[in-house]
């Protein structure tokens, strides 16, 4: 059994000690020891403008000097207009409309609920199904965790969680190996499939992230899956809502993940990087054709949240985005990304790494057993999260996940650098992952190859 670290904090890991952050710079944090660390994926993919803002600083501590909270049931403010309309100028096809709240798992609930209440205020309260994918990650209150596809994070409250249908993922691991142009996964017709089976008069909404986090390594999916998935949910009257929180606000090399595409959502949910992490911000993008039914309806969304609509997180995000514009960085991204990509290409010539994937500044990095098949390390070696360890232990913060071949194997790591990494930086996040990669595999018994 392992004792409990001292103190009254109920932490997230309860196993051991965790190292006290005391400062930040950039792409760098610094423990209460003096010991530094590259924070190569910006904490939870939440730290894009670095540490230690201090135009987001003030903007927060100004705000919170005239008004810190109001409830958003009776009052608006400057910073929620302001950043509204900033972010609609940026959304794709006709969002126009956004509704803030706190946290991604927030979003992706408000967003599901905002379908099942938009059809039945149309008058189709039949369709109340949601289709997600087979690998994905859309949050960990109930609604948002029974449309991710994690089962470890399901073991404890199965019993609360609604059905879900599943589409197969497009991926690297789908029979074809990407290969086959027909191919019903990788061109997103599994979904037409996948709606007939449902009932599709029954189904409220899809949901997919448009490039996968964490659950799909940074899978990015061919050019013409979205347009199928539009296409197909058009067809039959069905929502469909890219999960942005993770891939969003410039990440992947554009403003939204989705645009590369050429087409835009019904709903589409954001967070994370729209606030750079210095205040908790998210939200819910959505078209007046849908809020309009709202209105002339029941008048309002029921998804209520104390901190909805918060003047201090929204003055946080107003400053984040305009940040972005004044100094390119989604741009920056893209150019960036090209960098990043290049020289983690080499890291496939090292033992036990499969692939790298990804856009932007966004990639994932998987280990296997057998590199030439891809064949799954057993979970019992905690590949991933020996890696994890002694990566921070090099001085590198990453972000691993595990269960992504079957639900049970499957070892990966994530990197996304805030967007003023330097390539000087991108250099030492390559040379300290392979010195993590070395001291992983002289820590478990497993064949390098």
């Amino acid at each position: 059994m392992h004792a409990y670290p001292d103190g009254n904090v109920f932490y997230r890991r309860l196993a051991k000690p965790l190292p006290r952050i005391v400062r930040g710079d950039g792409c760098w944090l610094e423990d209460a020891d003096g010991k530094r660390y590259l924070d190569a994926c910006g904490g939870a993919f939440v730290a894009c403008l670095g540490h230690g803002n201090a135009e987001i600083a003030a903007a927060l501590a100004e705000q919170a000097g005239r008004v810190a909270y109001v409830n958003g049931t009776a009052f608006t403010t400057d910073p929620v207009e302001q950043l509204a309309s900033e972010l609609a100028t940026t959304l794709p096809g006709d969002l126009d409309h956004v509704y803030f709240l706190s946290s991604g798992s927030e979003a992706v609930e408000a967003a599901l609920k905002l379908a099942r209440q938009y059809w039945i205020e149309r008058g189709r309260p039949e369709k109340r199904k949601v289709l997600a994918l087979s690998a994905a990650y859309h949050g960990n209150t109930l609604l948002a965790l029974s449309a991710s596809a994690r089962e470890h994070y399901k073991t404890y409250v199965s019993d609360w969680l609604v059905d879900v249908g599943r589409v197969p993922v497009p991926c690297y691991r789908c029979g074809c190996r990407a290969d086959d142009p027909t191919c019903p996964t990788c061109t997103g017709t599994a979904l037409d499939a996948a709606l007939e089976q449902a009932g599709a008069d029954t189904v409220a909404a899809f949901i997919a992230e448009p490039v996968g986090g964490s659950s799909t390594g940074a899978g990015v999916p061919r050019a013409e899956y979205f347009r199928t998935v539009r296409d197909v949910c058009d067809r039959y009257d069905v929502l469909f809502i890219a999960d942005e929180v993770l891939c969003g606000a410039g990440r992947t090399g554009t403003w939204w993940a989705i645009e590369p595409f050429g087409v835009a959502p019904d709903l589409m949910t954001m967070g994370k990087g729209i606030a750079a992490g210095y205040a908790p911000l998210s939200a819910v993008a959505a078209p007046r054709r849908i809020v309009d039914v709202l209105a002339t309806g029941s008048g309002a969304l029921l998804h209520a949240q104390t901190f909805s609509f918060h003047p201090v997180a929204c003055a946080a995000g107003l400053a984040t985005v305009r940040i972005l514009r004044k100094h390119r960085l989604v741009e920056r991204c893209a150019e960036l990304g090209t960098v990043l990509h290049r020289q983690l290409a080499g890291l496939t010539a090292l033992p036990n790494v499969w692939t790298v994937r990804g856009r932007g500044l966004l990639a994932g990095i998987e280990f296997v057993e057998d590199t030439k098949i891809g064949t799954p390390l057993p979970r019992a070696l905690r590949f991933a999260e020996t890696f994890t360890e002694q990566a921070l232990a090099a001085g590198l913060v990453v972000w691993p996940n595990v269960g992504h071949v079957d639900g049970t194997r499957g070892d990966l790591v994530m990197l996304a650098p805030p967007y003023i990494v330097t390539e000087a930086e991108i250099g030492e996040i390559v040379t300290r992952f392979a010195a993590a990669l070395d001291r992983t595999l002289a820590a478990v018994s497993v064949a390098a190859r």
